[in-house]
């Protein structure tokens, strides 16, 4: 069989690089995430008047999915980056317990879905601030029927609302932007995210 007919390898396996840059991202967000955590005692404080304020906050807790999804572009790194913070987070001792791997889940589910809207081919701010928003959704979602459903709905819309608006300014946005400084040092060289144009 000629060279010409050899199957390549498929552009949306995983590498080796990926799983290890996967892990190194999610280990990197899990400690986050547990750092968000210590600030939400401050928020629910600050938030104590209007509750639902705190969506706003949200949005910290979501930004493994995207940063993962952006940097990997392959089929499952949102889902898998999302889950794998939310066990680092749960290990370093989150006020939240085991809650949180649920949590990372559904997060995860809503990042990629937004990078599987594009087919996992574009990877702009604009995709990037979708996956942010649609995690927040689905945190949002989630949360009002764990945490607060003795709210009555206005509150619980409102938390959702804010909480998609957090995850695409916090989780989309910061982590467009945190990639673009990183293919400009040279650091995701290995991977597409480092040489396309679209960052």
């Amino acid at each position: 069989m000629s060279g010409t007919m050899r199957k390549a390898p498929g552009r949306k396996s995983w590498r080796v690089v990926d799983i290890v840059v996967a892990a190194v991202v999610s280990v990197a967000c899990g400690v986050i995430f547990w750092l968000w955590d210590q600030g939400y005692v401050g928020v629910q404080a600050a938030t104590a008047a209007f509750a639902p304020l705190g969506g706003l906050y949200a949005g910290g807790w979501v930004i493994a999915g995207v940063l993962g999804g952006l940097i990997i572009r392959k089929p499952g790194a949102a889902l898998f980056c999302e889950i794998l913070a939310a066990v680092v987070e749960a290990l370093l001792g989150s006020q939240f317990g085991l809650a949180v791997l649920l949590s990372g889940l559904v997060q995860g589910v809503g990042a990629e879905i937004g990078f599987a809207v594009f087919r996992y081919r574009r990877w702009n701010l604009g995709v990037a601030l979708l996956a942010g928003a649609l995690s927040g959704l689905a945190l949002g979602v989630s949360e009002v029927i764990i945490y607060f459903p003795e709210w009555e709905f206005g509150w619980q819309a409102v938390y959702v609302v804010l909480a998609v608006i957090s995850g695409a300014v916090i989780a989309g946005l910061l982590s467009w932007l945190a990639v673009r400084g990183l293919a400009k040092t040279g650091a995701l060289s290995a991977f597409a995210a480092g040489r396309a144009a679209d960052v």
